[in-house]
C-alpha cells in the first residue's frame, strides 16, 4: 500500500449562502486556498473528485457546473459521487493506490437553505415503503433518540452535555454557524422541537463547501513537515429499512472502525476524534461503536452541531482531524463521516504523523 496523506484543507460554512443553487462559486476561493497551502497549481493535481447531490440542487447533473470552478485548461481527470466529500476522498485515495496518480483534490458543496432540508432528505429512504410517507430526517432522529432513552442507554442530560461541550468548542471555530455554550441545566429548560429533541440537539441547516488535497509519499513531504498520513480508511453500510436495524446502535460504524483500526494499529490511542454526528445522541452512539479511549478528545472544532453543510460535513471532519496533525497538537487522529438515515452509512479515516512505510 502507498502512503497517502492529507496535505491541504479549506472550508466555508454559512447559514444562508446568497449565490448559486449549489455553491459552485464558493469553490474558486477554496481551490485558491489549497493551492496557496501546497504551493501547487492546477497542473500538479492528478485527479479531482467531488461530492454533491442533484436532489439538493434541484436539477440534474448539477455537479457539472461546479467543474467550471476548476477551469478549462489543462483538461483534468475528474469523477463525482452522489455522497459526502468524505466518500469522494475514499475514491481519490483508491485512485492514488492504483499508482495512476500521485495527487488528488476532493471537494464537496451544497446549499441546504434553498429548500426544506428535513423533507428533501426523505428522498434517500426506501422509495416504495418509506418515501411516500415523507418521514423527515429530524423525526427519524427523534425516534432513534427516544429508543435510546427508553432503553436506558443515555438520558437527556447526556445529550445536553454533548451540546454544551460542542457549542463551547465551536466558539473557537471561525467557520461555525452556531456557537456558545451555556449550561446543561439551561439547555434542558428549552422547549422540545421533535420530542425528545430540542432545537440545539440537531445540527443547524448550513450552506457550504470544502476541499481536501491528498498526496502520496515524497509529494506529501514536499508540502508538509507533518503530513496527516492516512493509516486506516474504511466505510460500511447498514440496511436501508429502518425496521431491520437496531437504531440504538450503528453496526456499520463499528465495522468501519474495526477495519480502519486494524490497519492503523487500533483506535485506543487516538488523541482527537472528529465525529460527524448531526444529532447530539448520535455522538453517544458513535463513541460507543468506535471504541475510542476514555481520554480521546471529541470534536474540538465543535463538530456538526456547530455547522453541518450537506455533502461537506463529513469531509470537514476529516480536514479538521488532519489539522491537528499538521499543527503538532496530536500524533494520531480520526475523522468520521456519516450519510443516510439514522447513521446508516459510515466512513472512518485514521491519520497519523507517521506513515506505515516511513
Amino acid at each position: 500500500m502507498r502512503d497517502v496523506a492529507v496535505v491541504g484543507f479549506a472550508q466555508r460554512q454559512l447559514q444562508d449562502y446568497d449565490g448559486s443553487p449549489q455553491c459552485a462559486e464558493m469553490l474558486v476561493p477554496l481551490f485558491a486556498e489549497c493551492y496557496e497551502q501546497t504551493g501547487w497549481s492546477k497542473r500538479d493535481i492528478g485527479f479531482w473528485c467531488s461530492g454533491s447531490s442533484d436532489y439538493l440542487a434541484g436539477r440534474s447533473f448539477s455537479f457539472v457546473s461546479a467543474i467550471d470552478a476548476i477551469g478549462v485548461l489543462p483538461p483534468v481527470n475528474e469523477s463525482h459521487v452522489e455522497m459526502d466529500a468524505a466518500w469522494a476522498l475514499y475514491e481519490a485515495w483508491l485512485k492514488i493506490q492504483t499508482g495512476e496518480v500521485d495527487t488528488a483534490l476532493v471537494f464537496g458543496f451544497g446549499k441546504a437553505s434553498a429548500g426544506v432540508l428535513r423533507r428533501t432528505l426523505a428522498l434517500q429512504l426506501d422509495p416504495y415503503t418509506m418515501t411516500p410517507l415523507w418521514p423527515d430526517t429530524v423525526s427519524i432522529a427523534a425516534l432513534q433518540a427516544r429508543l435510546g432513552l427508553d432503553a436506558g442507554l443515555w438520558d437527556e442530560a447526556a445529550m445536553a452535555e454533548v451540546v454544551n461541550r460542542s457549542l463551547t468548542d465551536a466558539e473557537k471555530n471561525e467557520y461555525a454557524v452556531r456557537s456558545g455554550g451555556s449550561s446543561v441545566e439551561e439547555l434542558l429548560k428549552r422547549p422540545m422541537y421533535a420530542d425528545p429533541l430540542r432545537k440545539h440537539d440537531a445540527a443547524p441547516v448550513t450552506d457550504g463547501a470544502a476541499a481536501i488535497v491528498l498526496a502520496a509519499g515524497d509529494r506529501a513531504r514536499e508540502v508538509r513537515d507533518r503530513p496527516a498520513w492516512i493509516t486506516g480508511l474504511a466505510h460500511m453500510t447498514d440496511g436501508l429499512q429502518l425496521g431491520t436495524r437496531d437504531l440504538t446502535r450503528s453496526a456499520s460504524a463499528g465495522r468501519a472502525a474495526a477495519a480502519a483500526g486494524a490497519a492503523a494499529g487500533g483506535l485506543g490511542d487516538v488523541e482527537v476524534a472528529e465525529l460527524h454526528a448531526p444529532f447530539s445522541h448520535q455522538e453517544l452512539i458513535l463513541r460507543a461503536e468506535l471504541g475510542l479511549g476514555a481520554d480521546t478528545r471529541i470534536n474540538p472544532s465543535g463538530g456538526a452541531l456547530g455547522g453541518n453543510p450537506m455533502f461537506t460535513g463529513g469531509g470537514i471532519r476529516i480536514g479538521e482531524a488532519a489539522r491537528r496533525i499538521w499543527d503538532g497538537s496530536a500524533d494520531k487522529t480520526l475523522g468520521h463521516a456519516t450519510s443516510g438515515p439514522a447513521l446508516q452509512q459510515n466512513l472512518v479515516c485514521v491519520m497519523s504523523s507517521e506513515g506505515a512505510n516511513n
